[in-house]
C-alpha cells in the first residue's frame, strides 16, 4: 500500500470512530542557532550538538503524541553561501549516523525521507543520508522528514518540468498539468500535506516550507530559538492547533 494510501485509510477510520481533531502531520523550522550561540557565549558546535539533541526529542514528542508525519526543515538551500556551512553539514553527518544507529528509531518502526536536492550536497553528507533512507526504508510506523537542501519554490518548480517534460514527449496532454499531478511530483507526492507548520525564530514570517502543500495549514509562530526548543514547546503547539479545531 502506497503510504498516501495508507493515510487516507487512517482518515477514513478515524472518520468513522468519531475523531474529529489531530495532528497528523507536523512541520516544523529550526531556526535561531548563530544567535542562541552568540547570546550563550558557546561555540557553534556547541549550538549544533544542542539542536540535535532538540531534533532527537521532537522526534521522541511525535511518538508520544502519536503523530504519525513529522517534518523538520534542517538545512535551507541558501545556507550553501554561508560561512558556517561546513559546520552545519559535519552536525548533520552526526545526527544522521546516530539516528541511523538509534534502538528508538528501530523500535517504533520510523522511516525516514528527505526533501531537497540533498543529493547535491558534499558527498561526506550524501552517503549517510543514504545509509539512514536505506536502514529505514521497510518502516512504516511513524515518518520523519528531513528538508535538506530545500526550497519550497524549487520543489513546485521541479514538479512542474516533470509535468512538462512529460508533455513535451507526448506522454501526457497538456490538460493533465493540473493540481492533483502537481502533487504527485512534489517532493513530498506520498504524504498528507501539513495540519500544523510551527514557524520558531525571531522573524516571523514564512520560510516557504511545503509551499504546495501549505495552503491550508495551521501556523504556530514561536520566538523561542531551536537551541531552547523544548519538548513542553513542541508539546504545547500540537495541544493549541487540537484545541482550535475543536
Amino acid at each position: 500500500m502506497a503510504i498516501l494510501d495508507k493515510f487516507s485509510e487512517l482518515l477514513k477510520n478515524e472518520e468513522k470512530e468519531g475523531i474529529k481533531v489531530r495532528a497528523h502531520h507536523v512541520a516544523i523550522t529550526t531556526e535561531g542557532v548563530i544567535p542562541w550561540a552568540e547570546n550563550n557565549k558557546k561555540s557553534l558546535d556547541d549550538a549544533y550538538k544542542k539542536c540535535n539533541l532538540i531534533i532527537r526529542n521532537t522526534i521522541r514528542s511525535q511518538i508520544k503524541l502519536k503523530i504519525p508525519i513529522l517534518t523538520i526543515y534542517v538545512l535551507p538551500s541558501d545556507m550553501k553561501n554561508l560561512e558556517h556551512f561546513s559546520m552545519k553539514v559535519d552536525s548533520l553527518i552526526e545526527l544522521f549516523n546516530e539516528l541511523a544507529e538509534s534502538e528508538f528509531i528501530q523500535q517504533n518502526h520510523i522511516k525516514i525521507s528527505t526533501f531537497g536536492k540533498w543529493y547535491d550536497l558534499p558527498g561526506r553528507v550524501v552517503e549517510p543520508i543514504k545509509k539512514l533512507l536505506d536502514v529505514t526504508k521497510d518502516y512504516d510506523g511513524f515518518f520523519v522528514n528531513f528538508c535538506i537542501n530545500y526550497n519550497g519554490q524549487d520543489e513546485i518548480v521541479d514538479a512542474c518540468k516533470i509535468l512538462a517534460m512529460q508533455a513535451k514527449t507526448e506522454k501526457i496532454g497538456l490538460d493533465a498539468i493540473n493540481r492533483d499531478n502537481i502533487k504527485s511530483n512534489i517532493y513530498a507526492s506520498d504524504f498528507l500535506p501539513p495540519d500544523l507548520i510551527i514557524k520558531n525564530g525571531l522573524k516571523q514570517k514564512s520560510v516557504g516550507l511545503l509551499l504546495w502543500d501549505s495552503k491550508n495549514s495551521s501556523l504556530y509562530f514561536t520566538k523561542k530559538l531551536w537551541p531552547d526548543f523544548g519538548k513542553d514547546d513542541f508539546e504545547k503547539a500540537v495541544s493549541d492547533f487540537e484545541k482550535q479545531k475543536l
